[in-house]
């Protein structure tokens, strides 16, 4: 039988992976005082172990301003001989290895960053909660260089890849955002403008990358959220980052403050989200999702279907075809990978790479599995319980979490089979109605 086109090897711009798999760069919460842990390397060594072909190791901020989570890293020499450890793990499994470079910008809040959190102009997120000032055009440039120097960090930490997050209204994204960037020089306004931001990071990461370091940018195809970055610009904004002719485009959608659910699809467990806040710095959301009617109105259900995002990416893989084969840019697809059926289909849809993490959170062998079994469905219910413990904990699945012996409330379990069962319900009701 002939080798299906998922096993076959990729060349990413300088770098080569043995198979089409990423895992995308899903935040662990696996880091101590902002640095590499035995269990964050574990975990990737796993997951190379598995069968991927390159591995991302979620959230590096360029500057302990861009920090949103104690348990995030951030460029600083300390860091760098735990990130080489694990590099050389990863590689001895066969796998590349790529690291997320992003600011969170507004995401945070002082106790994290020990700052007044940052972004585009002056405002106050909620989400965190937080009063945040828009940074100056010095500040600008000195983030535009530690970019470029975060690149230099993750070579000399054995990185193969560098992620660049652009999306999912983080510090770069909350430049692009009218909602987010209402600043009146050369960095608001018009929409070139507002990509001025992204555009002087590129530059510098692409300059910093040299001939040997891949380069890959995740953007929102839309933010889904009043004011925020439509299809039609997010189709604009892959265009600028196109001519930067990085090695690969993630295309994903939604923000963490306004859209969660885009982002990740089907319902947050909004129990198991209250249970595991930090009361310290999260004492208001964890009071105010124990009232009615509250949760649903923060973080509204999408319903969960396999391969969320293929109508929107399709559309990008049409759009920017021409633009994409002559510069060498690869379109990655991410978004509700459950099985091997799912990833064949990615293949079949034209797409050469794609990202996943929920079915790696459960079953960090999926690779294997799909190699041995096209028909290999990983069997997680999207209950999106690991995004609801990583607050104050590592990101795991329930199932492992039970398996490790640690307990879980019974109010928690209830909602987590409630969960599952939505989402099995409305995958049923997807494939009937085709």
């Amino acid at each position: 039988m002939a080798k299906s086109k998922l096993f076959t090897p990729y060349k990413l711009g300088p770098i080569e992976l043995r198979n089409r798999f990423i895992r995308s760069a899903a935040f662990e919460n696996m880091c101590k005082a902002n640095k590499p842990t035995q269990q964050l390397e574990d975990y990737h060594v796993s997951v190379a172990r598995g069968g991927v072909g390159m591995t991302t190791v979620a959230y590096c901020a360029v500057d302990l301003s861009g920090v949103s989570f104690d348990g995030q890293l951030y460029v600083h020499d300390e860091a760098l001989p735990g990130l080489k450890k694990l590099t050389d793990a990863i590689h001895a499994e066969g796998a590349k290895a790529s690291i997320q470079l992003g600011h969170c910008g507004n995401m945070t809040h002082y106790a994290t960053c020990h700052c007044m959190p940052l972004s585009a102009s002056f405002g106050i997120n909620l989400y965190s909660p937080t009063i945040h000032r828009g940074i100056s055009k010095e500040e600008i440039h000195k983030f535009v260089r530690q970019f470029g120097e975060a690149v230099d960090f993750a070579r000399k930490a054995g990185f193969d890849c560098v992620e660049i997050h652009a999306g999912h209204a983080y510090l770069i994204s909350q430049f692009i955002a009218k909602r987010t960037n209402r600043r009146h020089d050369e960095y608001g306004g018009s929409f070139e403008n507002r990509v001025r931001f992204m555009n002087e990071v590129l530059d510098e990461v692409m300059k910093h990358a040299k001939k040997d370091m891949a380069v890959v940018v995740k953007t929102n195809m839309w933010d889904d959220c009043w004011r925020g970055v439509t299809l039609e610009e997010g189709i604009m904004v892959a265009k600028e980052i196109i001519k930067h002719k990085v090695h690969g485009i993630v295309l994903s959608g939604g923000t963490v403050s306004a859209s969660p659910m885009t982002v990740l699809s089907g319902a947050m467990p909004l129990k198991t989200f209250a249970h595991y806040l930090p009361m310290k710095t999260m004492w208001w959301l964890k009071a105010a999702l124990h009232l009615p009617g509250v949760g649903p109105i923060m973080t509204p259900t999408s319903p969960f279907k396999e391969l969320y995002f293929m109508p929107q990416a399709k559309r990008f893989q049409t759009e920017l075809k021409e633009l994409c084969d002559k510069s060498g840019t690869t379109l990655i697809y991410v978004g509700g990978v459950q099985s091997g059926d799912n990833c064949q289909q990615i293949m079949d849809e034209g797409f050469e790479l794609f990202q996943l993490a929920h079915v790696l959170i459960k079953d960090p062998d999926f690779v294997k599995h799909v190699e041995k079994n096209i028909h290999y469905h990983a069997g997680c219910g999207r209950s999106n319980y690991c995004v609801g413990r990583m607050y104050t904990l590592d990101m795991k699945c329930h199932e492992c979490v039970e398996r490790d012996g640690e307990v879980i409330p019974a109010n928690l379990k209830r909602e987590i089979a409630k969960l599952e069962a939505d989402a099995k319900k409305s995958i049923e009701e997807q494939r009937a109605a085709k």
